[in-house]
């Protein structure tokens, strides 16, 4: 946050200081208290309410949806049949079959976590997207790791799940053994790692590019034509961004999702 407050406190073009470029430290935010509980330390800062506001908005908005049914849908019940026909007609059928509609409270609850969560980067107020802070990303995707290698060993036992996965039909014998430890790596290693960076780095990118145009933005601003032209030039390359970041926050929930029901329908069909 230091690049912010500098520039608020009127570093501009020809105020004789450089330019505040915003670095990785806008994501480290101060707590605002800290629980002793038990011999651990409870962290409650920003990410922490932004969190709990969105489980919040997320529960209280599907249950408001769900209750009372109506032959003629009102408007919560029809957005929230819309959220759930989405998750179930998009990505549980189309993915994992006719198995994947037992799934689809899962998915709908990852898929609307994640992108509310996303979308806490373009909020007034909030301005700082969940997912950006790494150790989200990560506690969703060892979620869904756990989730995909309890079904996998549930239902193709512990031996056919990796097996199928270590030694893949129709490769020739001689290839598996180059081939069984890099299937392993990935299954193991690869997977959840690429799901968890790919998530958090997009976030990542998306709020610090956000942030350094607006500071710029900011910083330009000044009594002169190059000034005025640079900030005015700076701010609508924001909100142009700030656009592109809502699709893109949308997107990596959807792709997070997405990849959550193949690793689903891997678990359940060792021919996935």
């Amino acid at each position: 946050m230091s690049a912010v407050i500098v520039a608020s406190e009127g570093c501009h073009l020809n105020s004789g200081c450089g330019f505040p470029a915003p670095s990785a430290d806008i994501f480290f935010l101060e707590p605002y208290a800290t629980l002793h509980i038990a011999g651990m330390d409870f962290v409650i800062g920003k990410t922490t309410i932004l969190v709990a506001l969105v489980a919040l908005v997320i529960s209280v908005f599907f249950l408001a949806a769900a209750r009372p049914q109506r032959m003629v849908p009102g408007k919560l019940q029809s957005i929230g049949e819309q959220g759930y026909l989405f998750i179930r007609d998009q990505i549980a059928r189309e993915v994992i079959g006719k198995d994947g509609d037992r799934f689809v409270p899962f998915l709908g609850a990852l898929f609307f976590f994640v992108w509310l969560s996303n979308l806490m980067g373009v909020i007034p107020g909030a301005q700082f997207p969940i997912m950006s802070s790494l150790a989200f990303p990560v506690a969703l995707t060892l979620v869904v790791y756990a989730t995909y290698l309890y079904l996998g060993m549930k239902h193709q036992g512990p031996i056919k799940f990796f097996s199928a996965a270590m030694f893949p039909a129709g490769v020739p014998k001689a290839m598996y053994i180059l081939l069984a430890p890099l299937e392993l790596l990935q299954l193991v290693v690869t997977r959840p790692v690429t799901q968890a960076i790919r998530l958090f780095a997009n976030m990542f990118a998306g709020h610090l590019l956000i942030t350094t145009f607006t500071v710029g933005a900011y910083y330009l601003l000044s009594p002169s034509i190059i000034g005025a032209l640079g900030s005015a030039t700076s701010f609508g390359v924001t909100v142009v961004l700030t656009g592109f970041e809502m699709f893109i926050q949308f997107l990596q929930a959807f792709i997070f999702t997405l990849l959550t029901a193949v690793y689903i329908g891997g678990s359940l069909h060792a021919e996935h």
